[in-house]
């Protein structure tokens, strides 16, 4: 019965399904039903959860997301300056909309991202996205004493929250016609194509912002050309046993 139940169900549903029948069986002990206490019987179920890689979206797609913003309009501005900052940036869609007219700094072109934790730090600011933020604060954000830089579209004219990041992405994604993705995908995009430049993993930890280096550790399996240097040759004419 247990093997059935933990048939296509992952190690930690098939770790609550024992739990249960283990309480169940020992209930039905302390109340008669049973004549001897059977819950020993529900093993214990180990294993560990299986992480699949990480994965961003090729460059076709992120170029068709860009292109699905209709850059004639305020709106179509916004989206494309929400969309370049997750692409070229990776910041997470919270920082996105929390982000502040006092947070750029035009000259040293840096931007100030305020993560987890009340931590700040200082990323370089791409030209392209630069221009993008630009251009729709000049032609597209709607007059506001709010200092934050993305604001609804429609009166109230409020700051966007970190919902309103996600369904712009998901939004492109349907005008583009490509398959639908969440904003956090676009941040593994960027550090997926930093793998592929062959930057280091410290480095990248630095523009994603991880307090670990074991949190970026996990994008060095995404390399799969280095990874097949590690694997060992299979041994001539030996026979599996």
């Amino acid at each position: 019965m247990l093997r059935k139940a933990a048939s296509g169900v992952s190690v930690s549903a098939t770790q609550f399904f024992v739990s249960g029948l283990r309480a169940f069986l020992r209930f039905c002990f302390v109340e008669g039903l049973l004549q001897a206490d059977l819950s020993p019987a529900g093993l214990a179920v180990t294993g560990r959860r299986r992480s699949s890689l990480p994965r961003g979206i090729s460059r076709a797609d992120a170029a068709a997301l860009l292109g699905a913003c209709d850059r004639r309009s305020g709106l179509g501005r916004r989206d494309h300056a929400v969309i370049i900052v997750l692409l070229r940036v990776g910041l997470r869609a919270r920082e996105v909309a929390g982000l502040t007219l006092d947070d750029i700094d035009w000259r040293a072109g840096e931007l100030v991202v305020r993560g987890k934790g009340g931590r700040e730090d200082r990323l370089p600011l791409p030209a392209d996205v630069g221009a993008a933020i630009a251009s729709y604060l000049r032609r597209g954000r709607p007059a506001s004493a709010r200092r934050e830089v993305f604001l609804r579209a429609r009166a109230p004219y409020e700051p966007i929250a970190s919902g309103t990041v996600c369904s712009t992405v998901r939004r492109a994604c349907r005008r583009a016609a490509i398959a639908e993705v969440g904003a956090h995908r676009l941040r593994h995009t960027t550090a997926c194509e930093m793998v592929q430049a062959r930057v280091p993993l410290a480095r990248i930890g630095q523009v994603l912002r991880h307090r670990s280096l074991q949190s970026t550790a996990l994008y060095a399996r995404v390399d799969r050309d280095q990874l097949r240097l590690l694997a060992q040759p299979w041994p001539q004419g030996g026979a599996w046993r």
